[in-house]
């Protein structure tokens, strides 16, 4: 039994019956909002508004935006809510802080969110442009039922491109402001104030039992009402009760008193003064150890702080970094939001006002430099903990040195290659937001090197848009410090982004001037990668012969300077524009030599790309390998090899490619199957090869 209200459906769930398959993997639903707050206190009304909201939904997409001031507990009772909703929305509750009171960070871009919730969907590739993503937004939910609490938001124009146009879809808003532009968007408005004196005892006796309040209900109600009825400040002066049982109320109370009426009085104001006044007094009773981690932990440029993160910014040991952030937690200076799911690492955030405080502190009492180095020894765990996943994903490219003003304590490493790109994946943001202040404080060296650093991340998930801004800083920074193998690495590897992303002609530039700065220095395998990337740039361009002419002279660079990885990677593209010129048979070879030397030299990856690709040439010549296999065959084992290194993209182009090889053989129901599980492949990881599949499904013609 529970007591109280209950809000939410009620659903029974029946067993299936004996013998019953099971059903087949699918992809969970996202669920990614905030733990629903344990000392939950009043608000009924409100609660009632948000219910009377709900038959609504299925009609039209349904937003409400939830506003009041700072620290009133609007994210809490939003979360509260949605956590009572979630068999309304089988297709996943999506959350996302758009900082839009988080000065230095300043707020979060539309087009940040949206990749983050098109990758929660399983959209991998994600467009640069933030037009195309929030079209592609629209497109992705137009049929599904989602909830979206976007919480913190700092105006209408930051939100609007976050709506999703399912009908069956809720997106509610919190923020400071009561952004009434949105109402253009069919937005209903609910102003959130502070609790009752009454209720916010109730919340004060949850947190510190109701004994004590019993004993001193005047005292109780004083300390109430110097916290301006806000939920946060009366959070804040009961976990410092509630950590020293012997205190009472009354001398709570005065410590929140101060000068007396004055005080009092600027309470009214926003509710800013009592949230200060409520965390000076428990800063107060911190230890000097534990103040100055406060203090420190107030100036590092991320959102969500873990152990190795609260180390390097206290100059600490990572045990002693978990435990300052705990005991922090333990008296709601930080909000503790659980393990990671991925990397298993505790996960800690300050409220936007309690980090203004840290960080004032900071400033009011730490010298300059001492500040400086706290937010360098962050960014250089950054740098060195993206190094160490570099190292072990791609280790061809970790070759260029590294500065540390501040050499990391111990080493970081990783349970395997899939830690590291997960983790990788999890810090992408807070690594933009360390080489962003690099750049800005800067620390030039820094800068181009987190941006190389995170290559892994860019080559494996694609995010095109952070992939192109941190090779443009990095380029910049570069150029600034004069390190020429900084700026030809910048410039090659952002190259790649360019390219990727469509922009091609751009990267024909940055290529240009790579090959430009590599001959300049004399660097020969600096200027057959740059070559490499002018012909895949034309390639991708359609400009085949200007292709074919640059990677050519690439090809001649790298066998002469013994390169042999790259010179089978420059024959694969010597292939790939073969065919897309139409002559299959002069793909063959290259296809074939760059097999042989990347199974040589240990590249699986690449090596079953070299094979998928003999494949297609030998479907598209009507020819046989030479070891006798016919091109199914071929195909066939390269799918192999990609289920065997986990490339969910690559099974959707092989099984493409096998659809095609179906229909030259003149079997087009077995290539309508193929097409058709490469689609189920695709759809997950590139909603771009899913829509040109569909489209070719829709066709008459099952050949390209």
């Amino acid at each position: 039994m529970q007591a109280g209200e209950v809000r939410g459906d009620v659903h029974i769930h029946v067993p299936p019956a004996a013998g019953t398959p099971p059903a087949p993997h699918v992809r969970p639903a996202p669920r990614q909002l905030l733990p629903a707050p344990e000392h939950f206190t009043g608000r009924a009304d409100a609660l009632d508004a948000l219910d009377a909201l709900l038959p609504q939904l299925g009609g039209r997409p349904l937003l409400t935006v939830v506003s009041g001031p700072a620290g009133v507990g609007k994210s809490s009772l939003v979360t509260r809510w949605l956590h009572g909703l979630t068999d309304r929305f089988p297709d996943g509750q999506l959350y996302a802080d758009l900082r839009g009171h988080l000065p230095d960070a300043g707020p979060a871009a539309p087009g940040e969110i949206l990749g983050r919730f098109l990758r929660a969907l399983g959209v991998k590739d994600v467009p640069v442009e933030p037009a195309e993503s929030a079209a592609l937004w629209r497109s992705h939910t137009a049929g599904l039922r989602l909830a979206v609490m976007l919480d913190n938001a700092l105006s209408a124009a930051q939100v609007r491109p976050l709506l999703p146009s399912s009908p069956g879809s809720l997106v509610v808003v919190t923020s400071r402001g009561r952004l009434t532009a949105l109402g253009i968007d069919g937005a209903s408005f609910q102003q959130l104030g502070v609790l009752s004196p009454a209720d916010a005892v109730e919340l004060l006796a949850g947190r510190i039992g109701a004994e004590r309040v019993r004993r001193e209900p005047e005292a109780a109600e004083e300390v109430a009402a110097l916290c301006a009825g806000l939920p946060l400040a009366v959070s804040v002066a009961a976990a410092r009760l509630a950590a020293r049982p012997q205190q009472s109320l009354s001398a709570m109370a005065g410590a929140l008193g101060g000068s007396g009426a004055a005080r009092l009085d600027a309470l009214s104001l926003g509710g800013e003064h009592a949230v200060r006044l409520a965390l000076d007094a428990s800063y107060h009773q911190l230890t000097p150890e534990l103040a100055r981690g406060y203090r420190r932990l107030g100036l590092p440029p991320v959102t969500v702080l873990n152990g190795p993160v609260a180390a390097a910014a206290c100059a600490v040991g990572p045990d002693e970094g978990d435990r300052l952030l705990d005991d922090l937690a333990e008296v709601s200076l930080l909000e503790d939001l659980g393990p990671d799911g991925t990397t298993g690492l505790g996960r800690y955030r300050f409220h936007d006002l309690v980090r203004a405080h840290a960080g004032q502190l900071a400033v009011d009492t730490e010298d300059p430099a001492d500040r400086r180095a706290t937010v360098r020894r962050v960014v250089d765990h950054y740098l060195a903990t993206a190094t160490a996943a570099e190292a072990l994903l791609t280790p061809s490219h970790r070759t260029l040195r590294r500065d540390y003003a501040h050499p990391p304590g111990h080493r970081p490493s990783f349970d395997g290659p899939a830690a590291a790109l997960a983790w990788l994946d999890t810090e992408r943001f807070h690594l933009m937001a360390a080489l962003r202040t690099a750049a800005e404080q800067g620390w030039d060296a820094t800068a181009w090197q987190l941006a190389d650093a995170m290559w892994p991340l860019f080559l494996r998930l694609r995010p095109y848009d952070l992939w192109v801004e941190a090779h443009e800083t990095g380029r910049a920074a570069a150029l600034r410090a004069g390190d020429r193998p900084g700026l030809s690495r910048m410039l090659t590897s952002g190259g790649v982004g360019l390219r990727n992303a469509g922009r091609s002609d751009e990267a024909v530039e940055w290529f240009t001037e790579a090959v430009r700065g590599a001959r300049e220095d004399g660097d020969r395998k600096a200027e057959a990668q740059a070559l490499h990337g002018l012909g895949q740039s034309h390639l991708l361009a359609g400009r085949l012969d200007r292709a074919t002419a640059y990677l050519t002279e690439a090809l001649a660079l790298r066998e002469a300077i013994g390169y042999r990885r790259g010179a089978a990677m420059t024959r694969i593209c010597l292939g790939d524009a073969a065919l897309a010129a139409g002559r299959p048979g002069q793909a063959l070879a290259p296809f074939a030599e760059a097999r042989a030397a990347l199974v040589a030299v240990a590249d699986p990856y690449d090596a079953a790309r070299a094979l998928a690709f003999l494949g297609l040439a030998l479907a598209r010549a009507g020819a046989r390998h030479t070891t006798g296999e016919d091109a199914e065959t071929v195909l066939r084992q390269a799918l192999d090899e990609f289920v065997a290194t986990g490339s969910v993209h690559w099974q959707g182009r092989v099984l493409e490619m096998l659809g095609e090889t179906a229909a030259l053989r003149g079997d087009p129901a077995a290539a309508r199957e193929l097409y058709e599980r490469s689609l189920a492949r695709y759809a997950p990881v590139s909603e771009s090869d899913a829509t040109r599949l569909r489209a070719r499904l829709a066709g008459t013609d099952p050949l390209p």
